[in-house]
């Protein structure tokens, strides 16, 4: 059994085998989430992907391989890369104290459609609205309106990754990120799990988590494919 470092060396592939299995689709060694849950695939064989990503290819338009370091091949006849996302992850070393000044709220079922539409106003192109399933979302809202979120992605039994950190633009630079991003590591550790993040080199969210409490541990690249 696969210990929580190696785990986290291949976070998609092990929540698929864990707390997401439910999700799983599978092609000859290539492990993927169910393209309207997810469009994230793993890998440890790099062999294997050119098959699997042509077969996946057929239900997906657009997808990811995510890895630490291994460089999937592909099959340019069916398949193309459109970018390389070079990530990082980042792991909690110690919680830092937040102060909570607003209502943050456990969003349901009813609010998957503003979920939806908040995060691809904000950040367009890869959220599924059924990845609100795969894991807790909490929000602020102003006015009835919802403004705010930070959501759960890939997990298992030991980790739970932190993810969907989206503010309306109107509402920006007001300390609600910096609010949710603690209530939810909070309430990961309540679990006695341990909160994990992923992020793109160079954000300038970076700073953010680093002053929550978050280190860069290791690389995680995201490769995106398309259909061609």
């Amino acid at each position: 059994m696969a210990n929580l470092e190696e785990k986290l060396k291949n976070p998609v592939w092990y929540s698929l085998e864990d707390t997401h299995h439910p999700f799983l689709k599978t092609y000859d060694g290539v492990q993927f989430y169910k393209p309207d849950i997810c469009i994230f695939g793993a890998f440890f064989d790099e062999t294997k992907t050119e098959n699997a990503l042509n077969e996946y290819a057929k239900i997906a338009e657009s997808f990811f391989l995510v890895s630490e370091n291994q460089n999937p091949i592909i099959n340019t006849n069916h398949v193309i890369l459109e970018r390389k996302i070079d990530g990082c992850q980042m792991v909690l070393e110690k919680l830092v104290a937040v102060e909570n000044t607003e209502d943050i709220v456990l969003l349901t079922e009813k609010h998957i459609d503003e979920v939806y539409d908040l995060i691809w106003l904000v950040m367009p192109g890869f959220y599924q609205k059924k990845s609100f399933y795969m894991g807790k979302f909490y929000g602020i809202f102003k006015e009835n309106k919802l403004v705010s979120i930070t959501g759960q992605r890939m997990q298992t039994n030991d980790f739970i990754e932190i993810s969907s950190v989206v503010t309306h633009p109107d509402y920006t630079k007001r300390g609600y990120a910096k609010q949710l991003i603690s209530y939810v590591t909070k309430d990961i550790l309540k679990e006695k799990k341990l909160p994990i993040l992923h992020t793109n080199k160079g954000n300038p969210a970076i700073p953010l988590y680093e002053k929550l409490g978050y280190k860069i541990t290791r690389d995680m690249n995201w490769w995106l494919f398309r259909r061609k």
